[in-house]
């Protein structure tokens, strides 16, 4: 199940927006997605988090997609159990390390 609050965060930011978007526009959509980002309650679902995830940018958003990730990570099982292909999302590849790095403790 994916709640309502998961959905209209996917609906703003998919992806989230680049740092490098200066624009008076991008300030109010970045103001809109933080807000809805923060209204996300975890844990959340594995099927929220699988959807999350192509929320991921290029970089890290003023912040933002440190928040996104954490919340990823909050779901009952790791997101990112295989390591993806090369050229992926450099925050997928994150979340690979990180459970690699979870595995060794």
């Amino acid at each position: 199940m994916i709640s309502d609050q998961v959905r209209e965060f996917f609906r703003l930011g998919h992806p989230l927006p680049s740092e490098d978007d200066d624009s008076e526009e991008g300030d109010e959509a970045f103001e809109e997605m933080t807000q809805a980002l923060h209204a996300i309650e975890k844990p959340v679902t594995n099927e929220e988090a699988t959807l999350l995830m192509e929320c991921f940018g290029d970089d890290e958003c003023f912040g933002l997609t440190w928040t996104l990730l954490h919340i990823v990570e909050s779901a009952p099982l790791p997101p990112v159990t295989s390591q993806p292909p090369d050229g992926s999302n450099v925050w997928i590849s994150r979340l690979w390390l990180r459970y690699q790095n979870s595995m060794s403790d």
